[in-house]
């Protein structure tokens, strides 16, 4: 008897129709069943009503080569061929393959990162593989998530990947199935593909859980059901979800402190909605007239956040746990789950409902969100976290989208079309200090913190107003923008010092060096000396002003001393 030999990734099956013809690609699951797209088996002739009732499976991993006869297993063939919706099935092999693959996929964020893929074109019956660039939603069928080709020339997918599984390549999954390709796009140099994630996947064929790993997407709401279409119906909360939905679809970010509950009672079922929006395993039961028919801003793309979880009762340890095996994360240790998200790449984006229901809520905001909170923006995090009460007076954040009115002295009626204008200025300038922020604050030790985005609350605000007509909060809202405003202006204006003294600097040091070498030589080793560690405090971030400043001025000083001394 022949030695079975594995060779990387023995997952890799073709699917060929019952004369051997090659249709797709597949995913070995265990010796009997085998992973692949709908319309693969339709393709092949074996779906149900088709010609026949059997395909073919063929391993191109293993030694020897083996193949298979394999049909669908019952109720598994799940595919809406007008909307693309499903495009799964699970085939049952009629004799075990005896070479003892078990795989499992993983239930992983589909933001970013790369993938490698494994099909069969036309020409490689063989086999060929591809790497894509995972690119989030693909703003195509509500369930899809988007492959990018990462260099011109290279293999790509084509006719032949369907049901390949997209295996991680680096990170935290790295060597895992997450998901199957569904299908391709090639149009000249125009090229893409689509994958469908473990989660959705799993949505449509809940018989293979034991096939799978990881923490969902998603454990802020319930899982299955309609998208809670009520709450868009009251001013607040469709203003609410609107402006989260535009930071998180936009390259914002930092740390949003939501309150979902006061006095207002907003509670927190549009928050659990807008996420539902973009939660893989929810968006197979969310129809496309669903999504389509909501009203603007107020649905995310696919995968648009890796993690939302409910933070109701929880501990530290609960929370950290989630996180470790969401992100696949090495320890559950609070501190390694903060240093590992703040130095993933891709960033993370975050939703945590409840952080005032915590099971200890001082505990979880001290030893995990807290740090997490402060720094989010410096490391490119996106981070929500929802309260029902008050936040806490010390958590750092970049927008507070707090539901509560607007108070104010109303010694003034101003008009809405006003305050629009006003809080639409207040934005741009938000803007245009984010973005100066970006280029210079970051680069520079203690430089002058970029004051919290007002625009986002204060458009919440009046949005109400505009509702209710409560004259009062139309003044209010005015105000803040007018404070909001000056504190930019007084921020700019410090930054703008700092970028000032650092290029007079920078000009003054390359003067004198210029200088030096033409009277004393460039390889003068005593001058040499202070103008390597000038030119260094200079660009070593953070760059410290006073310590440049006083090195500069030492290298400055002795070239001046040395032309005294001629």
């Amino acid at each position: 008897m022949a030695l079975h030999h594995h060779s990387d990734r023995p997952w890799r099956v073709r699917v060929d129709d019952e004369h051997g013809s090659p249709c797709g690609a597949g995913v070995l699951l265990d010796d009997r069943h085998v992973l692949t797209c709908a319309h693969v088996v339709r393709f092949a002739g074996a779906a149900p009503g088709g010609t026949t009732s059997q395909v073919r499976i063929t391993s191109v991993a293993c030694r020897p080569e083996w193949t298979r006869t394999a049909h669908v297993a019952m109720s598994t063939w799940v595919h809406d061929h007008s909307t693309q919706r499903g495009d799964v099935a699970l085939l049952e092999l009629d004799e075990p393959t005896d070479c003892g693959t078990r795989t499992r996929l993983w239930k992983a964020p589909i933001s970013g990162g790369t993938v490698q893929v494994y099909g069969f074109p036309h020409d490689e019956p063989f086999g060929m593989g591809a790497d894509a660039r995972l690119a989030g939603s693909g703003h195509r069928r509500g369930e899809w998530g988007l492959l990018k080709r990462l260099r011109e020339g290279d293999p790509w997918i084509e006719p032949g990947y369907s049901g390949a599984g997209a295996m991680a390549v680096g990170g935290e999954f790295d060597g895992h199935v997450i998901g199957i390709v569904v299908a391709d796009y090639v149009n000249g140099d125009a090229k893409a593909a689509w994958m469908l994630p473990t989660e959705t996947i799993l949505t449509y064929l809940p018989g293979i859980e034991e096939f799978t790993g990881g923490s969902r997407n998603n454990e802020l709401g319930p899982l299955h059901g309609e998208l809670p279409g009520n709450v868009l119906g009251d001013p607040l909360r469709l203003a609410l979800t609107q402006e989260l939905t535009r930071l998180l679809d936009s390259d914002w970010s930092g740390t949003v402190v939501v309150g979902t509950g006061g006095t207002t009672a907003v509670g927190d079922s549009w928050l659990v909605r807008l996420v539902r929006t973009a939660d893989p395993a929810a968006r197979a039961g969310v129809s496309d007239a669903e999504l389509t028919g909501a009203p603007g801003d107020t649905v995310l793309g696919l995968g648009t956040f890796d993690a939302a979880y409910d933070a109701h009762g929880k501990s530290v340890a609960d929370v950290s746990g989630y996180l470790t095996d969401r992100f696949g994360l090495s320890g559950g240790d609070p501190q390694d789950v903060r240093r590992q998200l703040l130095r993933r790449e891709p960033a993370a984006c975050l939703v945590v409902g409840g952080v005032d229901r915590a099971q200890d809520p001082e505990a979880l905001l001290r030893e995990l969100l807290g740090q997490l909170a402060a720094r989010a923006r410096s490391r490119g995090v996106r981070l929500v976290l929802g309260f029902e009460g008050v936040p806490p007076a010390g958590l750092a954040y970049d927008v507070s989208l707090d539901p509560e009115p607007l108070r104010g002295d109303a010694v003034r009626v101003v008009t809405a079309a006003e305050v629009d204008t006003v809080v639409g200025r207040l934005a741009a300038q938000e803007d245009t200090s984010s973005a100066l922020q970006q280029e210079w604050g970051v680069r520079f030790f203690a430089a002058p913190r970029l004051p919290p985005r007002a625009a986002p609350r204060l458009r919440v605000r009046l949005a109400v107003a505009r509702a209710t007509e409560p004259g009062h909060e139309l003044t209010a809202i005015h105000d803040r923008a007018d404070e909001a405003r000056a504190a930019l202006v007084l921020f700019d204006h410090d930054l703008r010092r700092m970028i000032t003294a650092h290029e007079d600097l920078t000009a003054a040091l390359e003067l004198h060096r210029v200088r030096a070498a033409r009277h004393f030589g460039a390889e003068d080793r005593q001058l040499a000396e202070r103008y390597g560690p000038a030119v260094r405090a200079l660009r070593t971030e953070p760059i410290d002003l006073h310590i440049a400043r006083t090195r500069v001025k030492r290298y400055i000083d002795e070239v001046n001393r040395r032309f005294e001394e001629r």
